[in-house]
């Protein structure tokens, strides 16, 4: 790759963080949305992690050692939804998820 390509990938990809994450920023600085455009937006964040966390929960490979094996992360990833209804807390369900996977490993089940 020569340095002029590398130039051109750099820049592309700055100019598109710029018009994706800065612009809109600048754009909607001092203005109130819509009741319903911020109840879309207030979606956003447990979207991305329930799609972050499903794309490891449901992946084939995880039966091949067994049933015991791929049950693990379920069992964690379900205490975790009761405690996310429960507490509506994103770091919360985190560290609970993670103990949970950890004492479920320890225990053998």
């Amino acid at each position: 790759m020569t340095l002029d390509e590398f130039a051109i990938i750099v820049g592309t990809c700055a100019g598109t963080i710029l018009i994706c994450r800065v612009v809109p920023l600048f754009i909607l600085k001092g203005r109130e949305l819509s009741p319903s455009t911020q109840r879309a937006l207030e979606l956003i964040p447990p979207a991305a992690f329930a799609a972050l966390v499903a794309n490891d929960l449901f992946k084939p490979e995880l039966f091949e050692q067994g049933i015991g094996s791929g049950i693990l992360p379920l069992l964690a990833a379900a205490i975790v939804v009761v405690v996310a209804l429960k507490t509506k807390n994103l770091l919360a369900c985190a560290i609970v998820g993670v103990i949970a996977y950890v004492l479920l490993m320890m225990l053998g089940l």
